[in-house]
C-alpha cells in the first residue's frame, strides 16, 4: 500500500483533474455526432488511456529530471531525489504504462492505434524540452491539448472540427498556467541554462503573455458557444470557467509568488470540472431533447 501511495504521489494523480475533464467533453461531442457509437466499455477505455499517458508523462518526467530536482530547493523532496522512488522503478512504471496505453488504445479503432505511438512521443518528449526551448509551456499545453479529439476520435474514428477547437483551447489554457508555475523557478532555470518564459522575459512580462495566452482561451470559450453549444447550461460553465481565469491572474503578481499554489492547482482544477459537468450537461440535453 506504501509503495502504492508512493508511485501515486510521483506521479501527481490528483493533476489529472487538467485534461482528462476535456476529454469526457470530447467523448461526449463524439457520442452526439455518432450516437451508436456509444458504451460504457469504450468511456471506460478513453479514461484508461488518459490515465496512462499522463501516468507516462509524469514518470518519465520525474525520471528524467531527478538531477535537476535534486538541485531544486523546491523539488528535492520529490520521490526520486529523496529516496522515497528509485529512478530504475520510475522508468518501469513509465514503459509499463507506455506499453498499456498502445494496447488499449489497439482494442478501440484502428486511427486511435495509428496515433498512439505519436501521443506517447509527446507526451514523453516535452520532458526534454525545457532542456532547449522556452516554449516547453506550449508543448506541454499540445501533449495535454490532444486529450478532447483523442476521445472524439475514439467515438468517431475521424478528425472534426470541434474537438480539435477544443483542443486548441486547453493547448492555451495548459500553456498559461504552466507560466504562472514556472514563475517559482525563474531564478534556479536561469542560472542552470535551463528554458522557460518566465527565466526568458522576466516575472513580469510572463505573466503578461500568460493573460494574453487566457485571453484567447475566453474568446475559443465563447466561440465554441456560439458555434457549437448556444445553450444556456454551457453559458454558466463558460461563465464560471473564464471567471476562475481572471481570478487566478488577479492573485500571483510578479513580485508575490505567495499564492501560485492556488492559482495553478485550485483554481485549473476547479475550473475545468466545473466547465466540462456543464458542457457535457449540455450536449446531453441537447441530444436527448
Amino acid at each position: 500500500m506504501k509503495t502504492l501511495k508512493n508511485f501515486a504521489s510521483l506521479v501527481k494523480i490528483s493533476h489529472t483533474v487538467f485534461a482528462l475533464p476535456f476529454a469526457v467533453i470530447g467523448f461526449a461531442m463524439g457520442v452526439e455526432s455518432f450516437p451508436d457509437g456509444f458504451s460504457w466499455w469504450l468511456l471506460l477505455k478513453v479514461l484508461a488511456c488518459m490515465f496512462l499517458a499522463r501516468t507516462v508523462a509524469m514518470a518519465f518526467n520525474r525520471y528524467i529530471d531527478r538531477d535537476i530536482d535534486a538541485l531544486n530547493q523546491r523539488t528535492a523532496s520529490r520521490e526520486i531525489p529523496a529516496g522515497v522512488v528509485s529512478p530504475r522503478s520510475a522508468l518501469i512504471l513509465t514503459v509499463v504504462c507506455a506499453l498499456l496505453f498502445i494496447a488499449v488504445a489497439a482494442s478501440i479503432n484502428t486511427l486511435t492505434l495509428a496515433l498512439s505511438p505519436v501521443a506517447l512521443l509527446l507526451v514523453i518528449g516535452y520532458s526534454y524540452t525545457k532542456r532547449f526551448t522556452a516554449l516547453c509551456h506550449l508543448i506541454l499545453g499540445l501533449s495535454l491539448g490532444v486529450a478532447p479529439t483523442a476521445a472524439y476520435i475514439s467515438v468517431t474514428g475521424r478528425f472534426a472540427a470541434e474537438p480539435l477547437l477544443l483542443s486548441l483551447l486547453v493547448l492555451m489554457w495548459c500553456g498559461g498556467f504552466d507560466i504562472i508555475y514556472a514563475l517559482q523557478d525563474e531564478k534556479f532555470d536561469r542560472d542552470h541554462g535551463l528554458h522557460s518564459i518566465p527565466a526568458a522575459m522576466g516575472a513580469k512580462n510572463a505573466l503578461r503573455l500568460s493573460s494574453l495566452m487566457h485571453l484567447c482561451v475566453a474568446a475559443m470559450v465563447v466561440v465554441i458557444g456560439k458555434l457549437y453549444l448556444p445553450e444556456p447550461l454551457y453559458v454558466v460553465g463558460a461563465v464560471v470557467f473564464v471567471s476562475l481565469l481572471v481570478y487566478q491572474h488577479a492573485i500571483v503578481r510578479h513580485d508575490d509568488l505567495s499564492r501560485v499554489g492556488v492559482a495553478f492547482g485550485t483554481t485549473n482544477g476547479v475550473a475545468s470540472l466545473v466547465y466540462a459537468f456543464f458542457t457535457v450537461a449540455a450536449i446531453w440535453l441537447r441530444s436527448a431533447f
